[in-house]
């Protein structure tokens, strides 16, 4: 089982080490130059809120900061079967479920140009029937400590795109606060990155973005490895999760923000573990969905707020359950240069 005190040891540890990289690691140089970085700034990059379902390769401004409320539901009343199958071909129940987080919180800061540091959590609730039994339940949230490092910044006169390097553990403060867990075993495919109600889990990524006006493309893959945990006194093992984005943007309006995407997402649950321990728990004969989420954004006058709202749709799967996740975003920008400048 793992404590808490000995998590956040370990998650304090490894943030201090991180922000000290870009000094551990000055003779490397592997960072964007400051002509980079202001070529980039000066380039096409209109200020709106971006993706709803990945988080921006392209890293904070040092000393920039921003807080991101969002409101994410989840509705599936039927479940995909043990054959890889289209959403047509989908099964009623056993689980019926309806969720949201609400809000689920996100803060990030700037800490350099290469760095940005983001802390996110949520008040979940959800009302469940799985075979016949319904449960419902309200409370805290997992909450996830990010470190972002971004190596290469876009050049706007070439195709070479930004490139970040993403790293998260997840926290299972609500298990910790005694927050009852939804039924089923499903890991909700529109939370980023998605990661079993829960658990203590560490999530390393490579993502991507390229602006040309008046798109921007951006996508990531990222893995999950879940640590051993504990229930009715016996070492549980959950298999490893690997989840992939693919982002479309169309800036219809540089000065409102407004503009439509599409995102494509996949979430697959492994049926093996980093650690070679065999697998023991949750979805023991592995799981994989995809889903689509079409949505706007804009920018609320001329301020610094943006936002964003679309429903994500589960298109295909196996071992999962179909869902449609309507979610709506809203982000506040604030500098302590007095001027917000576009990720």
């Amino acid at each position: 089982m793992v404590r808490p005190r000995a998590t956040l040891t370990v998650v304090i540890v490894g943030f201090l080490c991180w922000a000290n990289a870009p000094d551990l690691y000055a003779d490397w140089q592997w960072v964007p130059t400051e002509d980079e970085i202001r070529k980039y700034r000066k380039s096409w990059n209109p200020f709106s809120h971006g993706p709803m379902l990945i988080s921006s390769p392209d890293i904070q401004p040092k000393g920039q900061w921003y807080i991101r409320p969002l409101i994410f539901a989840q509705i599936g009343e039927s479940s995909y079967g043990n054959k890889f199958a289209g959403f047509w071909n989908t099964n009623n129940g056993p689980v019926h479920l309806y969720s949201v987080q609400d809000p689920f919180i996100q803060s990030a800061y700037g800490v350099t140009d290469h760095l940005e540091l983001v802390a996110q959590t949520a008040l979940s609730s959800f009302w469940a029937r799985q075979n016949g039994q319904v449960t419902t339940d309200t409370g805290l949230g997992d909450t996830s400590l990010i470190a972002k490092y971004r190596p290469i910044v876009q050049d706007p006169d070439s195709w070479v795109p930004s490139i970040n390097w993403f790293n998260q553990i997840a926290l299972p403060t609500s298990k910790w606060a005694d927050t009852d867990k939804p039924p089923g075993g499903f890991s909700p495919i529109g939370r980023f990155p998605s990661t079993r109600f829960g658990e203590v889990s560490f999530t390393s990524g490579i993502a991507f973005r390229k602006n040309i006006e008046p798109f921007r493309w951006s996508g990531g893959v990222y893995y999950t490895y879940a640590a051993p945990g504990e229930q009715k006194g016996q070492t549980t093992y959950p298999g490893d999760l690997i989840n992939t984005r693919l982002i479309f943007e169309h800036i219809l309006s540089d000065k409102h923000g407004f503009g439509y995407q599409f995102e494509f997402v996949t979430l697959h649950g492994l049926t093996s573990r980093l650690d070679g321990k065999e697998v023991n728990a949750g979805q023991i004969h592995g799981f994989s969905v995809i889903g689509i989420e079409p949505g706007i954004q804009w920018r609320f006058g001329d301020t610094n707020f943006v936002g964003a709202a679309g429903v994500l749709f589960t298109l295909a799967g196996q071992n999962a359950i179909n869902a449609f996740y309507p979610n709506f975003s809203i982000f506040y920008y604030w500098s302590k240069t007095g001027k917000v400048i576009m990720r």
